[in-house]
């Protein structure tokens, strides 16, 4: 926060009419939801979330996605992640090494994307894993097009906004947001873990608060989504979001 109030055009204006500074909040003032903000008001402005010494002002609505995926579902070498998702510019960039990926849409398997949807089916005829990551539907008419044989042997991570944290949905699924990326997921334990090497949460008025900590640019600082709440895992002592 410290740096991102330094060099942030973003932070400096929104903590500074906040009566923040440094990022204290001044005697007297009253930040509105404690200096947090609504992803709308970053609508138009992701320019200015680039500090002042530059840096790239693509937002990447995967980001974490392969940590997140060797932490929960030990991904390695040789496996494939599809990602299902037409609106999805590029394939993530963060996977592990040696793990290979895709963007499929579902509506149009057979079309431009029909070279794409035989690797996925190849990968799965040859034994290799494939995780397929995207809504419910869209995974459903993944695996709708694939033979019955073929289709049993995906892997499935469907992905789940961070204000729609269902009771465990099965062995996996992911806690996303387009402008944050990928947040966490849902543990053996039945607990929807942060990923929080990466990713900080607080509470706030208006709901949880997620910072991006590693992230150089664009910086992404106590952006409200949901309205989770911070929580501790009984069985492996890490942070969690609470429903």
């Amino acid at each position: 926060m410290r740096s991102s109030f330094a060099t942030v055009p973003f932070y400096r204006e929104l903590w500074a009419l906040g009566g923040h500074t440094d990022p204290v909040l001044l005697p007297g003032k009253a930040a509105v939801d404690g200096g947090a903000v609504v992803p709308s008001a970053l609508t138009g402005r992701v320019g200015d979330l680039v500090p002042l010494a530059g840096g790239p002002a693509d937002i990447d609505p995967w980001r974490g996605l392969g940590p997140v995926l060797a932490e929960h579902l030990a991904v390695t070498a040789g496996a494939l992640v599809a990602v299902v998702d037409p609106t999805t510019p590029r394939p993530p960039v963060d996977l592990p090494e040696g793990v290979r990926s895709c963007v499929l849409d579902p509506a149009g398997l057979g079309g431009a994307y029909a070279g794409v949807f035989d690797e996925v089916a190849n990968h799965l005829r040859r034994g290799e894993r494939v995780v397929a990551v995207g809504g419910d539907k869209d995974l459903d008419q993944l695996a709708a097009a694939l033979p019955e044989l073929l289709a049993h042997r995906l892997t499935r991570a469907p992905v789940r906004a961070p204000d729609d944290l269902p009771s465990p949905v099965g062995p996996v699924a992911l806690i996303a947001h387009p402008l944050l990326g990928v947040l966490g997921a849902l543990g053996g334990c039945g607990r929807w873990h942060l990923d929080h090497c990466r990713v900080y949460l607080r509470a706030t008025s208006a709901g949880a608060a997620y910072t991006l900590l590693r992230q150089r640019s664009p910086r992404l600082v106590d952006v409200i989504a949901g309205s989770g709440r911070p929580g501790l895992c009984p069985r492996h002592g890490t942070p969690v979001v609470e429903p």
